[in-house]
């Protein structure tokens, strides 16, 4: 069992889902970053989603725009991102999957992306687009070195397209809560339990929850359906409002807030 899904049926043993934050690796540095990541599991994150920035993120929203473009002009690569993973995998155990697009992945070279990604200590990677008809080869390669193979699905995926999707995923399923791209909402969809319950129907990975989560009470309100709370665009709000401080303070406070919501909310 990979360390994903031994965290995520530890945590159901446990009657909890998991906290998932995503940050954007390289933004303002890679440095911080780091700082940032370790903040964010001190406060209580089971999982740790890094973005691998890319300049044509057409699934983000401004905010992880602005988020990638300042990662990309302060030089980060997918090479100094697996170096990243490798530093954190020194002192930390918490699961990291990294999050991203094809075209870096593809020039890297995806045998080597998934040899080098589970040298480094990652434990599963989610390409937002690459449709599984075409994943053939990454989903070999992953699973060729252990690494998880996230898929996601949309409010909109039929059924007989989530059983499909399901039976060749691994690790867990990410349910994109909104129709459009990343980007906080002040609500989310109020039949969002009905449709990640339909979801379960079909497989029995468990099912995350992203996209627009924004506040410690849409985080406590999500954990009581969904197996793991996804939480990005939040985080890059708080990037894009650090003006150069080391946001890393910021960023676990938010994160325990989340934390303790979804603690308290319980199952």
């Amino acid at each position: 069992m990979s360390r994903i899904a031994t965290t995520l049926a530890t945590l159901g043993a446990q009657g909890r889902a998991a906290l998932v934050p995503y940050v954007t690796a390289g933004d303002p540095d890679l440095d911080a970053t780091g700082r940032i990541v370790r903040a964010m599991v001190a406060a209580g994150a089971d999982l740790v989603e890094l973005g691998v920035p890319f300049s044509d993120p057409m699934a983000d929203g401004p905010v992880l725009q602005r988020s990638a473009a300042r990662a990309l002009r302060a030089g980060t690569t997918l090479p100094r991102v697996l170096e990243l993973v490798a530093d954190l995998r020194r002192d930390l155990d918490t699961p990291i999957v990294l999050f991203g697009y094809y075209n870096p992945i593809f020039r890297y070279g995806v045998e080597a992306l998934a040899r080098d990604a589970a040298r480094a200590g990652a434990d599963g990677v989610l390409c937002v687009d690459l449709p599984p008809e075409e994943a053939g080869e990454l989903r070999a390669a992953t699973r060729a070195h252990a690494l998880d193979l996230i898929a996601l699905l949309a409010p909109t995926t039929p059924g007989a397209r989530v059983r499909r999707i399901a039976r060749e995923a691994s690790g867990f399923l990410y349910f994109v809560s909104v129709l459009g791209v990343t980007g906080a909402r002040a609500e989310l969809p109020r039949e969002l339990p009905e449709l990640v319950s339909a979801v379960r129907t079909a497989t029995p990975l468990p099912v995350g929850v992203g996209f627009g989560v924004q506040s410690p009470e849409q985080a406590a309100w999500v954990s009581g359906f969904a197996d793991a709370v996804i939480v990005g665009s939040a985080i890059g709000r708080l990037l894009d409002e650090s003006n150069g401080d080391d946001p890393a303070v910021r960023i676990g406070d938010f994160v325990g807030g989340l934390a303790a919501a979804m603690r308290a909310a319980g199952r």
